[in-house]
């Protein structure tokens, strides 16, 4: 086996004009314009025969062909029929997928579990999706019920059990609840890591916890994600680490 860009890939790469990683035991190959997959010996199990691909995720495949989406599953058997626009991976097991401007969502019997009402598509995670309808972003269960209502301008990918959004053209954030947990009020905020969250208010930068406490003063020229404790920040042109109490490190 062999690793490329920090994921396992086939050790053949013969004849091929594109090799992908290994996803589920398959990867993409590319040859001539067409698609297909070959296993982790580099046996070619799906013929290239498909304009694209995607990778295998939950058993299932993304393909293209003749201008439709589709399914397949690894003994190239056609699960889900070509007929989408556009579709994503398999997670928790429902796929988002578009046929004209609007998205979905269905199940691996290709059955429509959620209607096609979305401006976008998404992934569950735990059970939930982000998703804009009309113009508004908000947050629903398998079933299509909102959990957070569509009223905000943006909704962030949930990052330690909060999502930064957007109201009024100011961020703040929310739970999985629909919880307004800290308040629009900023600028522009990174999501949390390490229990802390970068904060822009009038070009300067600083630091909240989850409750919303300022922990280090919002008073830095640019700021970035805490990692291992440490965060990099930018102050009168100069470049150096703090801590999470906003102390300067050596």
């Amino acid at each position: 086996m062999g690793q490329a860009w920090g994921c396992e890939v086939p050790e053949i790469y013969d004849n091929y004009d594109e090799i992908g990683c290994l996803s589920e035991g398959l990867a993409v190959v590319a040859k001539n314009d067409k698609f297909g997959f070959i296993d982790k010996n580099g046996q070619l199990v799906i013929a290239l025969q498909y304009d694209t691909v995607s990778d295998f995720h939950e058993g299932l495949a993304g393909v293209y062909q003749n201008g439709k989406w589709g399914f397949i599953d690894k003994t190239e058997k056609i699960i889900i029929p070509f007929k989408y626009d556009y579709v994503l991976d398999f997670k928790e097991g429902l796929v988002s997928v578009k046929k004209g401007d609007k998205w979905g969502f269905i199940n691996k019997q290709g059955k429509t579990i959620i209607p096609f009402v979305y401006d976008t598509g998404g992934k569950f995670v735990n059970g939930l999706v982000r998703v804009e309808k009309n113009g508004k972003w908000g947050l629903i269960d398998k079933t299509g019920k909102a959990i957070i209502p569509f009223k905000y301008g943006y909704l962030e990918k949930f990052s330690e059990g909060l999502a930064g959004f957007i109201q009024n053209g100011k961020w703040g954030f929310i739970d999985s609840f629909g919880n307004i947990v800290v308040p629009a009020q900023y600028d522009y905020a990174y999501p949390f890591n390490e229990n802390m969250a970068g904060v822009e208010m009038d070009g300067k930068w600083g630091f909240i916890d989850k409750t919303g406490n300022i922990i280090v003063p919002i008073l830095y020229d640019n700021a970035h994600y805490f990692s291992q404790d440490k965060a990099e920040v930018k102050l009168n042109g100069e470049t150096f680490y703090i801590d999470q109490q906003g102390n300067r490190l050596p």
